[in-house]
C-alpha cells in the first residue's frame, strides 16, 4: 500500500492538477553536499568553497530565479495561496520525498488537496540559524514582490532545524517591517527542537571536558569534535538570534545563552511531535523523543520558563510510533497536516 492510498482521503478533495506538481528532488551527490553542508557548511562559506550550498528555492531540482518570469514558468496555475517547505539539519528539500514515491511529498499532496503551491528551500545548515533567518526573511521579501499573482496567503512549514530558522526569520521580519509576513497567517513546526537539542549539549560537554585535560592527544580529539558547524551547535540552545552567539565564551559550554523569542502572536502555530514507542507515556518516548528531538522540546514545553512556546493544546499533536527522519514523509504526519489546513484560515 502506498502512502496516498493509506490516507483516508475525503471523497470531496480536489481532482489532481493536469500538469505534474512541483516536488522535491536529490540525488546521491545532492545528499552527500547537504551533510558536508551540515557538518562543515560554515567552514565552506567562509572559505567561497564551491560546495558550499547557497540558499535558494528549488524547483522540480533547479534553482529558482525570482523574477516574475520565471515565477509564472515554474507556477502557472498559482492562484497566490503558497507553502513554504524547510528541510533540516544535513538534508535537502529530498527529505520531503516519500521514500516508496519519490514523487509524493506533503507539498504535492497538499496542493492537490487544498490548493498551496509548494516553495522548496534549500540552505547550508552549517551556518548560524541567526544568518539563515536573515537570508530567509530578504529571500521571501523578494519572492512576495515579484511572484506573479497577488499572494493571498504563506504558510510557513519548517522540518527539525528548518523550523528554528523559520522562527528566526519572522523575528527579523517583524523587527524589519518586511511585507510578506503580512501574508502568514499560519505556521507549522514537525519534530523541531524549540528548546534545543541534548544531543548536541553532550558534545560539547566532552569537547570542554577534553580541553582541561593537558595532554596532546586529548586537545587533538577535542579540536576534531569542535569540528561540529556553527548549525549544530546552535541547536544546543535553539539559539535564534544573532546576539545569542555573538561574543560568547567558549569556556562556558553548557550556558543557555538564547534570548527568548516569543511566537508571534497573530499566527496560528501548530507543532508536530514525534515519539519513538507506540504511547506518548512510554519510557522510551518520554526518555528520547524521536530518537534526536525530545517531546517537551519539540512542543515548547519549558515547565513555566520564559522558554515556554504556550501553544494551546489542540494545536499540538504527538504522533506515536515515528522516529525522527521519518516525521518529514510519514501518511500519519500529512493526515495532521491536512486536517489543519481544513480548518477555517485563522
Amino acid at each position: 500500500m502506498t502512502p496516498i492510498e493509506a490516507m483516508d482521503v475525503p471523497a470531496s478533495a480536489p481532482e489532481a492538477p493536469v500538469v505534474p506538481p512541483a516536488r522535491a528532488s536529490g540525488g546521491g551527490v545532492e545528499f552527500a553536499i547537504g551533510v558536508l553542508n551540515g557538518v562543515v557548511g560554515d567552514y565552506l562559506h567562509r572559505q567561497d568553497n564551491g560546495l558550499a550550498t547557497p540558499m535558494e528555492f528549488f524547483h522540480d531540482g533547479r534553482p529558482l530565479r525570482l523574477d516574475r518570469e520565471s515565477l509564472q514558468r515554474a507556477y502557472p496555475h498559482s492562484r497566490g495561496r503558497l507553502a513554504l517547505w524547510v528541510h533540516g539539519l544535513a538534508v535537502t528539500e529530498a527529505v520531503w520525498s516519500f521514500p516508496s514515491e519519490p514523487a509524493v511529498t506533503y507539498g504535492s499532496l497538499l496542493e492537490q488537496d487544498a490548493g498551496f503551491t509548494p516553495l522548496y528551500l534549500r540552505y547550508n545548515t552549517g551556518l548560524h540559524i541567526s544568518d539563515n533567518g536573515e537570508s530567509l526573511a530578504r529571500l521571501l521579501e523578494e519572492l512576495v514582490a515579484a511572484f506573479p499573482v497577488p499572494v493571498e496567503e504563506l504558510v510557513l512549514v519548517g522540518y527539525s532545524m528548518g523550523g528554528l530558522v523559520v522562527r528566526s526569520a519572522c523575528h527579523v521580519a517583524a523587527e524589519a517591517g518586511h511585507t510578506w509576513l503580512s501574508h502568514v497567517r499560519r505556521a507549522v513546526y514537525i519534530g523541531v527542537p524549540h528548546l534545543g537539542s541534548p544531543l548536541e549539549r553532550v558534545g560539547r560537554a566532552v569537547s570542554w571536558v577534553l580541553r582541561k585535560v593537558p595532554n596532546a592527544y586529548t586537545q587533538l580529539i577535542a579540536d576534531v569534535a569542535d569540528l561540529r558547524s556553527s548549525g549544530v551547535k546552535d541547536l544546543g540552545v535553539a539559539r535564534l538570534l544573532r546576539r545569542d552567539w555573538e561574543d560568547g565564551d567558549p569556556d562556558v559550554p553548557l550556558q543557555s545563552r538564547a534570548h527568548p523569542v516569543p511566537l508571534l502572536p497573530r499566527i496560528s502555530h501548530h507543532l508536530v511531535v514525534g515519539a519513538l514507542a507506540a504511547q506518548e507515556r512510554h519510557l522510551l518516548s518520554m526518555l528520547f523523543g524521536d530518537g534526536v528531538v525530545p517531546l517537551t522540546s519539540a512542543a515548547g514545553r519549558a515547565g513555566g520558563a520564559v522558554h515556554d512556546l504556550l501553544v494551546p493544546p489542540e494545536n499540538v499533536r504527538v504522533v506515536t510510533g515515528i522516529h525522527h527522519v521519518a516525521l518529514a514523509h510519514d501518511a500519519q504526519v500529512y493526515a495532521r497536516l491536512r486536517a489543519w489546513f481544513e480548518e477555517a484560515s485563522p
